[in-house]
């Protein structure tokens, strides 16, 4: 959830330098040309508004900028664009309204409810103005993928642009500079895909949607140097996590190894080698590094996961209270106490104490006691069922796609994106990203790569039932349209 940014004398800096006049430095200036180009590229292909949009949501050049880019709104520039460019130009023949569409239409309509009732309205309404334009995003952007081609692209930039953030934490731990709290992204904003333990989380999420564009990308073919790009970019993924010192992040590597085993051939082979991995990899992490990993087994003596437990039973609490929700930021009318140990040792004698520990206005570190805080049972429930209905839906795509002939990237496709998912839901059980941007568009990557493949079943019954009704009528012209049938295009177009 956004926070307020700290300030620094480095910021403190760049503003003195925008405020003189002084020429933009060339970091902005490339930010702001690159935009600047993709918005023009889109009077051509308007489908680039979409894939700018993508960009601008994930990175957030605006707030890497400090002259050119914070100049213009280019975020609600390029999310007016997008739909204008797909209202003028795109076909709505093949347009499906899916039901997790429909699911994320009841919840935006049910957030804008409860911010009606909020405890807190002044920061529920600061929290609308980004929730809102991503769910509304995410509900649009299943129309606009209406080809392989365009599902690739979307995925691709997504990919990239939040591996420009993960490639760059991973390249400041190599060279001597991370540790929790202390690893410097792009921007002083820990908010968004710039909070750590978000950033580890999506990074993990990432490995097996890059593994799919290392075998079966069409825009970048996969050759020796797309396979060397992404196994670097996999070791940056995996890097992130201990150059953040984000618990989270560990908890999602072992989950990704798990999910992994669906799929391996060879699965003590995977198990061995994934032990080498960590043996060899064991001396070179910093001691800070399992000084915070062993918080995970011993959380009473952690105060981070002290509050965490009494949040959430405070939330509970709430939620029975205020079935319907508190709306957005509830959590700022939370106060409750606990006791937590202090461990003092003195020569061969440790004593443990406790003390009384007095908390308040805590964030709700979980999803699931986010959605319930702010959006009570009502709003558990349609989350909830968005995502299960996600996983089942990427399970039914690898299971009917799966060694289907002429068919080899959905099932796998479907497979990574229902992983970056599971990731995702077992991240977000420690944090609070229950409206994350990233993985709302993730979603609708799901509901776009489930209609497209819908509409090529369709197709495909489409054309057999025309070859059998042609055969009982006409055979020598079933023949002729079974041969069209084979030239024509198929679902891998």
């Amino acid at each position: 959830m956004p926070k307020l940014q700290r300030a620094s004398p480095k910021n403190a800096r760049l503003a003195v330098r925008a405020a003189s006049g002084a020429k933009p430095p060339m970091l902005d200036l490339a930010l702001f040309l690159f935009v600047m180009a993709l918005f023009a590229l889109g009077l051509r292909r308007p489908f680039v508004w979409v894939l700018a949009y993508l960009y601008i949501d994930i990175l957030a050049p605006q707030k890497i900028g400090w002259t050119l880019t914070p100049l213009f709104p280019i975020s609600l520039i390029a999310f007016v664009l997008a739909f204008v460019g797909w209202a003028v130009t795109d076909t709505k023949s093949q347009i499906r309204f899916t039901l997790r569409q429909g699911i994320m239409v009841a919840f935006l309509g049910w957030c804008f409810l409860t911010l009606q009732w909020a405890d807190f309205p002044v920061e529920a309404a600061t929290k609308w103005e980004w929730v809102w334009r991503a769910l509304v995003f995410a509900i649009f952007l299943p129309f606009t993928l209406v080809t392989r081609l365009r599902i690739e692209l979307a995925t691709l930039v997504v990919t990239l642009t939040a591996g420009a953030i993960i490639i760059s934490a991973s390249l400041k731990t190599v060279l001597g500079g991370g540790g929790y709290g202390n690893l410097y992204f792009f921007v002083n904003d820990n908010s968004n895909i710039y909070e750590s333990s978000t950033l580890s989380t999506v990074a993990v999420g990432l490995i097996p949607i890059i593994w799919w564009f290392m075998h079966h990308g069409r825009v970048f073919p996969p050759d020796w140097r797309v396979k060397l790009f992404g196994w670097a970019f996999i070791f940056a993924c995996l890097l992130t996590p201990v150059g953040t010192e984000a618990r989270t992040g560990l908890v999602c590597i072992g989950v990704l190894a798990l999910l992994l085993l669906r799929d391996v051939k060879r699965r003590l082979s995977f198990v061995a080698a994934g032990a080498a991995m960590v043996l060899m990899a064991a001396p070179f992490l910093p001691q800070s590094y399992y000084e915070r990993m062993g918080l995970i087994a011993g959380h009473e003596e952690d105060q981070s996961a002290s509050t965490r437990l009494a949040v959430w039973q405070w939330t509970y609490n709430y939620a029975l209270e205020n079935p319907m929700g508190g709306g957005f930021d509830s959590y700022r009318g939370n106060r409750f106490e606990y006791r937590l140990p202090q461990v003092e040792e003195n020569a061969n004698t440790t004593m443990v104490e406790y003390r009384d520990v007095v908390d308040e206005a805590r964030a709700f570190h979980s999803s699931i006691f986010e959605v319930l805080g702010e959006q009570g049972w009502v709003g558990l429930f349609l989350w909830l069922w968005l995502h299960a209905s996600g996983l089942w839906q990427m399970e039914r795509i690898r299971r009917r796609w799966r060694g289907r002939e002429g068919a080899s990237w959905q099932a796998p496709l479907a497979s990574a994106l229902q992983m970056a998912q599971i990731i995702y839901l077992v991240g977000s059980l420690f944090q609070g990203i229950a409206y994350q941007p990233v993985i709302l568009i993730l979603i609708g990557l799901q509901c776009g790569l489930w209609a497209y493949l819908k509409r090529c079943d369709e197709a495909a019954s489409g054309r057999a039932s025309r070859r059998r009704a042609a055969q009982r009528s006409d055979p020598q012209r079933a023949t002729s349209l079974s041969n069209a049938s084979r030239s024509a295009p198929s679902s891998d177009a």
